[in-house]
């Protein structure tokens, strides 16, 4: 197996792997200095991270015995598939997607099976249905908004799912890692008796990805459950309380959002007057593909110019595909500038040499 990474590369805008552009408030990063000298250093953390899970559930308004916490919402997703997955069990996923939904279904012996998006990157509702008919998933895998095409799945398609997944005594994971930018969220349908989970992660919103810190919201028996296949003591005091300091901070990351959401408007309409393909988004990022410009080709172009977004261009289903994630509104001006430049210069080369659907 390949290992998943993102590379890398010193530029003066980086707008390629998803991130908050900005660092958390500085109030917060100051009374996180304070946390630090308050921690017991010398015991274990609270096992249970009741006061960060009861700080998610006001958060989320559920209880926080349907709360479960870890280090990244990987983590979390490991931890479902060393629940429900293994040797003999399935898993669905709808490609393109989150790569790490296949790949830590594969780390712990899970058979992966991978439906089809048609070409707006919708997941063909009949086909799905099919598929878990056939298959009988164990855990069947929603990516909304999706990563890396940032399409939200309608109402209509994760109810029909739903019911599908709990005719084959599956389990029903949304991904709703960038779900605070989307209009709606699968939370609102958790409940004892429905096979869902929603994952969400600290690493977005709440400008925390070097903190590691994800968390899923679903039934209390599947959390009393997770408790059982995740390590001891697995969450460390101080990212417990940095954690549950950074939802005091609500209404600055609310406006945060509210910002972002406004910047990907801007940036869209921008894309949508160059010469290329771009797909709607719900997400802090966008997909987008040069319609002449072979997509390799326009992004060593935009590093030429210190600006680093994801190349997709190689990816399955991907092809020539580039993706950018939003950055300051100053970052944006910049990528639109440049693209722009890239854009109408003549093609190098045919986009064809980076191949087929």
């Amino acid at each position: 197996m390949d290992g998943y990474h993102s590379p890398q590369i010193d530029v003066a805008i980086r707008l390629n792997t998803n991130e908050a552009p900005e660092p958390p408030p500085q109030a917060f990063r100051d009374a996180v200095a304070d946390l630090a000298r308050e921690v017991s250093w010398h015991r274990y953390p609270d096992r249970q991270a009741r006061a960060l899970r009861q700080a998610i559930a006001e958060l989320e308004g559920v209880h926080s015995d349907q709360v479960f916490v870890a280090n990244g919402s990987n983590e979390v997703l490991q931890s479902l598939l060393l629940l429900f997955g293994g040797a003999g069990r399935v898993a669905l996923t709808f490609e393109p997607t989150y790569a790490m939904h296949s790949h830590i279904a594969r780390v712990v012996g899970t058979t992966v099976v991978e439906g089809e998006r048609d070409s707006e990157f919708r997941i063909p509702l009949d086909s799905a249905l099919a598929l878990v008919a056939e298959h009988r998933p164990s855990v069947t895998f929603l990516c909304s908004p999706n990563n890396p095409t940032g399409v939200s799945e309608p109402e209509s398609l994760i109810t029909e799912m739903l019911e599908s997944v709990r005719a084959v005594n599956g389990l029903l994971v949304v991904d709703e890692a960038y779900g605070q930018f989307a209009p709606l969220s699968s939370i609102r349908r958790v409940a004892e008796d429905v096979p869902l989970v929603v994952t969400r992660t600290f690493s977005k919103t709440w400008s925390m990805a070097a903190a590691r810190l994800g968390y899923l919201v679903g039934p209390t028996w599947l959390v009393e459950e997770l408790e059982k296949v995740v390590l001891p003591y697995h969450l460390d005091a101080f990212k417990q309380a940095a954690g549950a300091l950074a939802l005091t901070f609500r209404a600055e990351m609310n406006q945060r959002v509210e910002q972002l959401v406004g910047e990907r408007e801007r940036v869209s309409e921008a894309l949508s007057r160059l010469d290329l393909s771009v797909w709607d988004s719900t997400a802090n990022f966008i997909l987008f593909r040069p319609n002449t410009h072979s997509g390799t080709k326009v992004w060593e172009a935009l590093v030429q110019r210190s600006i680093l977004v994801r190349n997709c261009s190689s990816w399955p289903r991907l092809h020539g595909c580039l993706r950018v994630t939003l950055g300051t509104e100053f970052e944006n001006t910049a990528f639109i500038d440049a693209l722009g430049e890239i854009l109408a210069e003549p093609p190098t080369e045919p986009t064809r040499a980076e191949g087929s659907p």
